[in-house]
């Protein structure tokens, strides 16, 4: 199975840096340049502008498959990410739709 967290060891270019993306099309960066310094390609990306946050959801390729990077921001800038393979979408979209049932 892709463990996306597995690039992030290195030092320079990861996830883990505070920088802000670049423009459209994001990349992620491998850790020590890698191939071209190139470690997933953005394949489409969502904004979702809530009250006190935004979040943004990237469906990415990597050479190791399809991967979803879901990241928030709050007002105050804090960001904060999670990644999960493309193979597991069915089982939040599942988990999702089973909270969205406890709402009413």
């Amino acid at each position: 199975m892709f463990d996306p967290m597995s690039e992030l060891t290195g030092t320079s270019g990861g996830f883990g840096d505070d920088n802000p993306a670049p423009a459209a099309p994001r990349a992620a960066r491998a850790p020590g340049g890698g191939a071209g310094g190139r470690f997933a390609d953005e394949i489409h990306s969502i904004t979702i502008h809530g009250r006190q946050r935004t979040f943004y959801i990237d469906l990415k390729q990597s050479g190791n498959g399809k991967f979803f990077k879901v990241s928030e921001k709050s007002r105050g800038g804090q960001k904060t990410t999670i990644m999960f393979d493309a193979e597991d979408l069915p089982k939040f979209v599942e988990a999702l739709q089973e909270m969205q049932t406890k709402l009413s």
